[in-house]
């Protein structure tokens, strides 16, 4: 436990105000699903790759639709080789890709580069068939509006930077947003008879051939194109490595702990290297905190969860303790002490509701897959460069809160996150993605006072208390009407009351919609 009023991941605040009733069925239920994932301890090991490219382990997935072996690809990222069977290569380079069938890692040979002849591993997210629109260093195909402004005014693009990316309000159509003094226009590039265009007058069978035309003038636009909108960084890849997709059980010895990030009751967390090549966070769970069968069953499931808000859950070491949990690196650590040391000295109003929102996705995501976090705070919201958030420690909760070790019962010493659990959590054990939705209630709150406790001046007793005959937070000093009515929404007594996190997502990315004068011809795209 941390200094009075403080949390680090996992601490818990007494529960010294009700008693919660034993585990309900549903919690049963997951339990026994847990315990039938069948745990395989000795993992087998991918095969080194010599000149005839050996099949890797992972689980076989279909190719691509119109894959062809020796297809030709084309570096998005760079990429550093992580195992000896790894191909290293740069932005740009050319590999022939040998096989795909294993989804995420596929079986290359670099063609350009410096890997040139050399065969290996790459990661599939890292390439695009060349020729193809995904190969064009312009082309931001899920990129909302917002975000390519951030992008795009983001230090190192000059006048003139472009992207090309999907719209948001017409689905299937494609805008074009150009950095201009300062601001970024947004263009609806039309197609019609297989022809794209910005003005009727002038159209192009291709993509390139109208980015190529707009690079040499202007033409009705607010400026001729420039240099494609930087890349910020590379994506996460599927797994450390080819080996590691489904068989994640790893050696500890290939782990190096060096910066401790943070601790908290179950245990603590420490920035790593993975074989001495890839950044990780490491969580060290204390002795005794759960079991690990019951953990790698929760952990199995964890690992299917993958999106751009959530935390990536990598690899585990459990054959001896203390069970290790490996996952993605987050610089900034946890949004709570991130908000405590900027206390709006560099965050600004629109900082916030994007970070807001970044939650409001990943929780969306979850909410759609029928998973519940239990814990949802900004204690375990983690960020990355640029106030990038992702959600952590889904699922988890459940592992540490067992009904067999008496968590929801109010007796002396036991843990409990009061302040941020919706009342029937609290009073009937009945949590769900509406409980979650009170919690990202109480998680705004934190983001909107930069990570003030929440019922300031009330105990925990008083707090349950307080909330019982009706009452709700104030708005915090600061922060506009609207962004309250949204916490005032996620704390409805009625759980079918609240939204879901679908409709928080697109009411914070909303609020983020700029006067008409930043869009070509006061038209949305």
């Amino acid at each position: 436990m941390g200094s009075k009023g403080k949390f680090s991941c996992w601490d818990r605040v007494a529960a010294c105000c009700c008693c919660c009733c034993k585990a309900s069925q549903q919690a049963e239920q997951e339990r026994q699903r847990s315990k039938d994932i069948t745990i395989i301890q000795n993992q087998a090991v991918a095969p080194k790759l010599d000149s005839q490219v050996t099949q890797p382990s992972a689980r076989p997935l279909p190719s691509p639709p119109g894959f062809v072996e020796g297809t030709r690809y084309v570096a998005l990222f760079d990429y550093t080789a992580r195992t000896a069977d790894d191909l290293t290569f740069n932005t740009g380079d050319v590999l022939e890709v040998l096989d795909s069938s294993t989804g995420e890692w596929w079986i290359a040979r670099a063609v350009t580069g410096i890997s040139a002849n050399t065969k290996g591993y790459i990661p599939a997210n890292y390439v695009a068939p060349v020729e193809s629109i995904d190969a064009e260093p312009w082309y931001f195909p899920d990129t909302k509006r917002q975000d390519a402004e951030k992008l795009l005014l983001a230090e190192g693009n000059a006048e003139g930077a472009f992207l090309v990316r999907n719209s948001e309000s017409l689905k299937g159509e494609l805008s074009l947003s150009v950095l201009h003094q300062g601001r970024v226009k947004h263009y609806k590039l039309q197609k019609q008879d297989g022809n794209y265009f910005v003005s009727k007058n002038k159209s192009f069978p291709t993509l390139k051939e109208l980015v190529e035309y707009y690079s040499r003038q202007p033409d009705g636009l607010c400026v001729c194109l420039g240099e494609p909108c930087r890349k910020m960084e590379a994506p996460q890849t599927y797994g450390l490595s080819y080996n590691t997709v489904d068989q994640w059980e790893i050696d500890r010895k290939s782990l190096k702990l060096q910066k401790r990030l943070g601790a908290g009751q179950f245990g603590e967390v420490f920035e790593g290297v993975w074989n001495d090549t890839t950044p990780v966070a490491v969580k060290t769970l204390k002795a005794g905190t759960m079991d690990a069968a019951e953990f790698l069953g929760e952990a199995q499931l964890m690992k299917k969860l993958r999106h751009p808000k959530l935390i990536q859950l990598y690899a585990v070491c459990t054959l001896e303790e203390p069970i290790y949990i490996i996952t993605e690196l987050m610089k900034n650590g946890s949004l709570l002490e991130y908000l405590k040391k900027d206390k709006g000295a560099t965050l600004r109003i629109t900082h916030q509701i994007e970070m807001a929102a970044q939650v409001a996705s990943g929780m969306a995501y979850l909410e759609q897959q029928n998973y519940i976090h239990r814990d949802l705070a900004a204690r375990n919201v983690l960020v990355g460069e640029n106030n990038v958030c992702k959600v952590a420690d889904f699922g988890l909760a459940r592992v540490f809160m067992k009904e067999n070790e008496n968590v929801y019962e109010a007796k002396e010493g036991s843990k409990f996150p009061v302040k941020w659990t919706a009342p029937e959590a609290i009073h009937d054990n009945k949590f769900s993605i509406k409980s979650d939705v009170w919690s990202f209630g109480i998680l705004l709150y934190e983001i909107m006072t930069f990570g003030q406790m929440p019922y300031p001046n009330m105990s925990n007793m008083q707090a349950v208390t307080w909330i019982s005959k009706g009452n709700r937070m104030s708005c915090p000093a600061n922060c506009p009407k609207p962004l309250h009515n949204i916490m005032l929404d996620c704390w409805k007594e009625k759980e079918k009351e609240r939204p879901t996190f679908e409709t928080l997502q697109w009411q914070l990315e909303e609020y983020f919609e700029m006067d008409s004068s930043s869009y070509a011809d006061s038209a949305r795209y």
